[in-house]
């Protein structure tokens, strides 16, 4: 058995970056940039107000009560054609384009104006209330890094930038394909010790959300033919991930069936629970992923080392984010796997605290579904008690 480090450096170095491809802005959120991304404006493109007044000169209002003539007006979109010289003001709103000669802006409230001419009542210095030009960014400014996935609010950024499109890396496509005799869909007839296979739901969820593109594959039966087929439907894609036969029958059907298709094993087993008997290797040019078939094992596995896979055709970062909690209960001392305990996180009094679930099945999903955590236990940790420090991989986005 390998590490679970260990396996995660091996799988992570397996893979090439997807190809790139160009998208529409509107299309980008979630998506990971291919290159770096270039303002092609400046912005703001000129001297703009931040708020409602009068665009004057600082000197003028040096000393106030002062009366100036107002020459006309800056609106938002609708520029002053002309000058502010000593003695003048434009009526200024909020985005509107400060004048040549202005370099403050007074006010509303500071003010009492009448007709053609304006009171100013407080002073002002020189860039008051002003956004200079380039305050957010200059045109040819590098934005966004390559290998950065696309926020909402960096989808923003760029469409300010007058950037249309953008050039990201295609989704990955991954290959699911679910192995077992036992099992079938949701809401179909199955017979005696058939049980329904649910784990390809959320797995497909999971590529989604880490950016690939599930390909369905369907349930295969316990068939040499069948799972030798993999070769063929899973041709185009990126990477193979099977679900079950991960045991030590069903390790030989995969490599007695795949291997005279071009299989190649790397790895198998990882001292971590649940999802020891987890398989890694190369069918021709493409990676496979064999996951444990227990539910609980698959989405483990899942999280630890296919999020890592998908992070690496994309060229993008990943990383799994541990916090460190409290105990609010006591652990027992771990075997020499490194254990992934369900678990609850609360905060109390500004910290996270962790209990364990009271049931560590690696097939239960209503344990998975209600747990918040996974506290995880280094091989041959000693016990650990209430109020002790444990680090845990929060479930939050999953």
């Amino acid at each position: 058995m390998i590490s679970v480090d260990e396996a995660t450096a091996r799988i992570s170095s397996a893979f090439s970056p997807v190809e790139s491809e160009s998208v529409a802005i509107g299309e980008a959120a979630e998506r990971v940039l291919a290159e770096d991304a270039r303002a092609r404006l400046t912005q703001p493109p000129a001297p703009m107000s931040s708020m409602d007044g009068y665009a004057v000169r600082a000197a003028d209002v040096a000393k106030v009560p002062v009366t100036l003539r107002v020459i006309g007006s800056s609106p938002a979109g609708h520029p002053f054609d002309g000058r502010v010289n000593s003695g003048e003001a434009v009526r200024i709103f909020t985005g509107g384009v400060v004048p040549e000669g202005a370099d403050g802006i007074v006010l509303q409230e500071d003010t009492a104006a009448e007709a053609d001419r304006v009171t100013v009542n407080e002073a002002t210095r020189p860039e008051r209330h002003i956004r200079m030009a380039g305050l957010d960014f200059k045109k040819d400014q590098v934005l966004l890094r390559a290998g950065r996935r696309l926020s909402a609010r960096d989808v923003s950024l760029l469409a300010a930038a007058d950037l249309d499109r953008v050039t990201v890396r295609r989704k990955p496509r991954i290959a699911i394909a679910a192995t077992g005799d036992e099992l079938s869909p949701p809401g179909t007839p199955r017979g005696p010790g058939g049980i329904v296979a649910s784990s390809g739901y959320g797995l497909s969820a999971l590529v989604k959300k880490w950016g690939g593109e599930p390909v369905d594959l369907g349930i295969l039966p316990d068939t040499m033919e069948a799972v030798a087929a993999i070769a063929d439907r899973a041709a185009d894609a990126d990477l193979i991930v099977t679900l079950g036969g991960a045991s030590v029958g069903d390790h030989d059907l995969i490599q007695r069936a795949l291997g005279p298709r071009g299989f190649a094993l790397d790895f198998w087993k990882i001292a971590m629970r649940p999802g020891k008997p987890l398989i890694f290797g190369r069918l021709g040019q493409t990676p496979l992923l064999g996951l444990p078939g227990n539910p609980v094992s698959t989405f483990v596995c899942a999280y630890l080392f296919l999020r890592t896979a998908i992070a690496a055709l994309l060229t993008t970062d990943m990383p799994l984010r541990l916090l460190s909690a409290k105990l609010a209960a006591p652990l027992a001392a771990n075997e020499k796997r490194q254990d992934y305990i369900r678990a609850r996180l609360t905060i109390r009094d500004g910290e996270y605290w962790t209990e364990a679930l009271p049931v560590q099945d690696s097939s239960m999903l209503s344990t998975l579904a209600e747990a918040d955590a996974l506290i995880v236990r280094a091989p041959n940790a000693p016990p650990a008690n209430i109020g002790e420090r444990v680090e845990v991989l929060p479930l939050f986005e999953c």
